[in-house]
Formats: C-alpha cells, sequence, structure tokens
C-alpha cells in the first residue's frame, strides 16, 4: 500500500482513524464538516486551477501546486490540526525531493482565518518523514483496529459515529 498526504496526516491525529481509513473504513463522504473544508477550498481560490497544476506522484494528490516556483498550496479549514497539516505537507515535500525536485516548499492557507503557515523543508526532516511512513504502515497493518481514545477531537470527526456507537459520553480532554 502506498501511504498517503492522508495516512501521515491522520497519523498525527489519530492511529484509529488512520488504520479505519487505510483498511477501507472509509466516513469522510458523511461528514459536514469534510464538505464544508472542500467548499471553502473550492471557492476561496477561484483562479487557481488556472494558475496551478494538479500533481499526482507516487500515491499522493496535491491540489494546487506552483511548478514554475515549486510552491505546494494546501487549504485547510482551520489551524486546529496545525500538526498534522504541517506533517502532511512535509511528506508532499519528501516525496517530491525523492522525485528530483528539490528547493520546493509549501503554503498552508487558512482563508476563513486569513493566515498562511509557510512550511520548508529542513535538516533532519527526511528521517523524520521515513519514521512517520513506518509507523503509519506498521499501525495500518496491525490486524486490530486501535483502542478508542476519547479526545474532545473525536466530536467533529467524521468517524465520531461510527466510533462512539453504544458508548454512553465522551471524556474531554
Amino acid at each position: 500500500m502506498n501511504i498517503t498526504g492522508t495516512h501521515i496526516a491522520y497519523l498525527h491525529t489519530c492511529h484509529r482513524k488512520l488504520w479505519l481509513f487505510a483498511n477501507g473504513i472509509q466516513m469522510e463522504h458523511t461528514s459536514q464538516i469534510v464538505a464544508e473544508g472542500k467548499l471553502i477550498s473550492e471557492t476561496t481560490y477561484l483562479d487557481r486551477a488556472r494558475k496551478y497544476t494538479e500533481l499526482e506522484l507516487d500515491g499522493i494528490k496535491i491540489d494546487y501546486y506552483d511548478a514554475k516556483n515549486k510552491v505546494i498550496h494546501e487549504v485547510k479549514k482551520t489551524d486546529k490540526l496545525e500538526q498534522a497539516h504541517f506533517a502532511q505537507v512535509k511528506y508532499y515535500l519528501y516525496v517530491l525531493l525523492k522525485n528530483g525536485i528539490h528547493e520546493a516548499s509549501a503554503i498552508l492557507e487558512y482563508p476563513k482565518m486569513k493566515q498562511k503557515e509557510i512550511v520548508e523543508w529542513e535538516e533532519g526532516d527526511k528521517e523524520k518523514v521515513e519514521n512517520w511512513i513506518s509507523e503509519s504502515s506498521e499501525i495500518i497493518h496491525k490486524d486490530n483496529c486501535p483502542p478508542l481514545l476519547k479526545k474532545t477531537i473525536c466530536k467533529k470527526c467524521s468517524y465520531f459515529d461510527f466510533c462512539y456507537a453504544g458508548e454512553n459520553d465522551i471524556n474531554d480532554e
């Protein structure tokens, strides 16, 4: 199985979500929050599709890639999962580097917050990303789904109903 940016983001969000997603249980299509994020991405930067290309490479799909300046543009709804967003674009930069595209960078864009974060490849990132790949693969290939960890973030997750079926309450972090 090819590891994707989504796998890396889920590694930093929830191991259970990573395992479920990678093992064919995908709930994003049922989430109003995911739909809202997609709508923000599609309607905020209307000239993106004309200016930038979509890039599919080694199992990743970058929606907006500025090939001339070697910049990935990743649009996110909020910065609530910022660590997962950084990891996802670091993984994209890793894949680009492995394919001979050097000195690329990324911009995480949060249009609702009117904020941007520049993400650049740094010394030590190769080892970090390779560890994430290894850890993701290990979780994905486990025989059993990781246990439910009750977190505040769960309430807005597309897997909430799946994970909490039969649960009486959710404890806050």
